[in-house]
């Protein structure tokens, strides 16, 4: 079964495209999204397509990627359809897409987001989060488009001080520069100064998105991330390991929340502003979450160490909470609990 035919995930689907938002705004408009094929802009593109079938909504969505095989496998359900465009290229590159004239929303969501990528292609993560992003900004420009969004990171925060519970869009936590891992949170960093540059220089509308740790069934299955080694351990129906005490208590977002949250902020956020999307009910300890998964696929938790490479990769940070009050004053409410995200996510793979 493909992963979007499976109940579950229509479902899900069908209850991000229900939000009351201003839908208006991209009827007959276009979304020109890289990373369209990841776990997030893979959602937001059946997200727009179910609205476009069920609705009439009339939206182009233009994808970027390096793989064509792999988004017409991914998409063969529009792949062919009118409002569905996909593009070869390198983000990083400078491109330019014959035939595309104005395009009303441009998203920058492609970018390493998983330890063993950082350490593999340390390069590769900082000029995503750099080149990619003026690529992309410089293409908004030609197009006219009317926002830009960024996809951040909760990792521009870096290391909780203790000085406060939750992280708000002002907080800013140490993050030593001189390491290799410091190219991920450093490079988002410098790409949301990048963004304040291009809306003072030539007047382009930027919202800037701080995603947290994401999850959900279109993870990748090379996805390196604590969260995406649980769930696919638990599904191959293997222990889960644990390579720490467990004590990281982190925010968390299952992809259509996340999502819901991208199209808030895309549609009723302010020009260059940040906003954290999050909520209450999926913070949660590593080590509850090892136990929430093994529990429900019948397994257990085992600790082990980290070989030298993996531990590179890993996050310093052991309290990374954020505060969603500044999204939920848009109107942005989750729809998942962690159990709920983490129950549906191993039920659609498992099929």
């Amino acid at each position: 079964m493909k992963i979007y035919e499976h109940p579950l995930y229509q479902e899900d689907i069908q209850n991000v495209s229900s939000l009351m938002l201003p839908w208006e705004k991209l009827q007959n408009s276009s979304l020109f999204i890289s990373g369209a094929t990841g776990l997030l802009g893979s959602f937001l593109v059946d997200v727009i397509m179910n609205k476009n079938f069920s609705e009439g909504l009339n939206c182009k969505i233009y994808a970027l990627g390096r793989n064509e095989n792999k988004a017409m496998a991914r998409f063969a359900y529009c792949y062919h359809h009118p409002c569905f465009y996909f593009f070869t290229g390198d983000v990083n590159k400078p491109f330019k897409l014959p035939g595309v004239g104005k395009v009303g929303y441009v998203l920058h969501m492609a970018s390493n987001t998983h330890p063993m990528a950082y350490v593999t292609d340390p390069i590769g993560t900082i000029m995503t989060n750099l080149y990619g992003l003026k690529n992309m900004m410089d293409f908004a420009v030609a197009h006219n488009a009317e926002r830009f969004a960024f996809a951040s990171s909760n990792e521009i925060y870096g290391e909780n001080r203790g000085d406060v519970e939750k992280f708000d869009e002002k907080y800013c936590g140490y993050i030593d520069c001189n390491t290799m891992r410091a190219g991920y949170p450093e490079s988002k960093r410098c790409g949301e100064a990048l963004c304040q540059a291009y809306i003072k220089q030539v007047n382009l509308d930027v919202v800037i998105l701080r995603l947290t740790r994401s999850y959900g069934a279109t993870m990748l299955m090379s996805d390196t991330k604590a969260i995406s080694q649980f769930l696919l351990k638990a599904i191959a129906g293997e222990d889960i390991v644990l390579k720490s005490q467990g004590t990281q208590y982190y925010s968390y977002t299952y992809v259509a929340d996340a999502i819901s949250g991208v199209l808030t902020i895309l549609l009723k956020g302010k020009n260059g502003e940040a906003y954290n999307i999050a909520d209450n009910a999926s913070d949660i300890r590593l080590k509850d979450l090892a136990k929430l998964i093994a529990n429900y696929c019948g397994r257990k938790v085992v600790f082990e160490l980290p070989d030298e490479m993996e531990k590179s990769g890993y996050s310093t940070a052991t309290k990374a909470r954020l505060d969603s009050t500044k999204l939920q004053n848009l109107g942005w409410h989750s729809l998942y609990t962690i159990e709920e995200g983490i129950h549906r996510t191993i039920d659609i793979l498992k099929d």
